[in-house]
């Protein structure tokens, strides 16, 4: 049986997830939810950073910023969502930071109607970073 990279940490993430959830429902703007997001790792005693920057290089020359949601310990990205459904569109957002960057663990959250998540995998192996 293979391990899950970043297990523990996934695991307390995903925890974190759901006492935001549980606590707070649907029906917020993402920016609440991050913040509340941001209480609970806190209290949790895990290091992240909110909106941390994410550059995006063509040829060696940058082309664009993104702004990652949360950044938890240089290893998983989290990206928050408060809509009906996760959709694609929110899969590639969240697939495009993992290429631009050397964490391969990545979680996107939605706090719509019914709590939904998806934990995506790039393997830095496959990536082209400058």
């Amino acid at each position: 049986m293979v391990e899950l990279l970043h297990k523990e940490l996934s695991d307390k993430i995903i925890g974190a997830y759901y006492n935001v959830y549980n606590t707070l429902g649907f029906g917020f703007l993402e920016k609440v939810y991050e913040n509340a997001f941001a209480v609970e790792l806190k209290s949790m005693n895990i290091i992240f950073y909110l909106q941390k920057p994410i550059e995006v290089y063509y040829k060696s020359e940058k082309v664009g910023n993104y702004l990652a949601d949360i950044m938890v310990e240089d290893k998983i990205i989290i990206e928050l969502k408060a809509a009906e459904n996760l959709c694609l569109e929110h899969e590639y957002q969240l697939l495009n930071y993992l290429k631009a960057t050397n964490i391969e663990v990545g979680f996107l959250f939605n706090f719509g109607k019914k709590p939904q998540f998806k934990r995506l995998v790039f393997d830095n192996s496959r990536k082209n970073l400058r």
